[in-house]
């Protein structure tokens, strides 16, 4: 089985369908007359995000697979490339995501990175393109217990990629309701709400590909209005080089403000401040 094959034709599959949705929005906006300056702007900033994340993510996505690699040569087992493991862990690795993407909103160095994704007061597929340019180390390290489990380096990567490249689609606002479906998968209607910076709707619905997650651990939340995209404090620009390091200048001002290392690890570990995560 070609794992890496299958990889690309599935993460081609739904960037197809990303760059339908995304006609089909700017159509809808150009027939509504709301493709306004604003509106391209933020679409322009949004990929711009892509320019340090792909210059980066290149090598880590290489090391990631080096370091796997490295751990499966020193396992006494090992997991077979097949139809039924490649499933299993396509489950596995969702579940690590919904973990990997919590911690990411609930520890303020990580959300240095992730911050960036939720910078826009925008929700369109452009959005879902939306990167820090470290997301990927911490995406590395949450996925090693994979690699102890014995999954094969192309197994796990296969695993990581499904799953983000399944999220393409749902950063919209074209798509409503999927009546059953919002029991079980992340659908746009539940991701809306995860972008929302409305207080009830701040910290909720991390999944991946599955909401069964979030319902499992009570950070569920059904969208009931249209939310309020963005950042919950004041953060409005257009400016890439702003959007890429929108949380340092504030970390760093509390690092050097900071009386002792336990200080330090304190303001990169704990929660980020409700002024600066949405």
């Amino acid at each position: 089985m070609n794992v890496e094959t299958l990889t690309t034709q599935i993460d081609e599959v739904f960037f197809l369908i990303g760059v339908a949705i995304l006609l089909i929005e700017i159509a809808e906006m150009a027939f509504r007359g709301e493709f306004r300056a604003k509106t391209f702007g933020e679409m322009l900033t949004s990929a711009s995000t892509q320019l340090p994340y792909l210059l980066v993510e290149t090598f880590i996505l290489t090391g990631a697979y080096g370091l796997y690699w490295v751990i499966a040569q020193g396992m006494p087992w090992s997991v077979p490339v097949t139809w039924w493991s490649l499933l299993l862990i396509v489950i596995l690795a969702d579940l690590t995501y919904y973990w990997e993407h919590r911690i990411a909103h609930e520890v303020r160095i990580l959300w240095t990175q992730h911050a960036v994704h939720h910078s826009s007061r925008d929700m369109n597929i452009v959005t879902g393109v939306r990167f820090g340019p470290l997301e990927g180390v911490w995406s590395l390290i949450a996925h090693l217990p994979l690699a102890f489990i014995g999954f094969a380096p192309e197994a796990i990567v296969f695993g990581v990629i499904v799953v983000l490249a399944y999220q393409t689609w749902i950063h919209t606002e074209l798509i409503g309701k999927l009546g059953p479906l919002e029991w079980v998968l992340n659908t746009p209607s539940h991701h809306r709400v995860h972008h929302g910076c409305d207080d009830k709707y701040l910290d909720k619905n991390y999944g991946g590909i599955l909401i069964i997650w979030d319902r499992l651990w009570g950070t569920f939340q059904e969208e009931e209005e249209t939310p309020r995209y963005g950042l919950k404090r004041d953060f409005d620009t257009r400016n890439p080089i702003k959007v890429w390091f929108s949380e340092w200048p504030e970390l760093i001002r509390d690092v050097r403000r900071a009386q002792s290392l336990g200080q330090v690890w304190s303001i990169l570990l704990r929660a980020p401040g409700h002024a600066s995560k949405d």
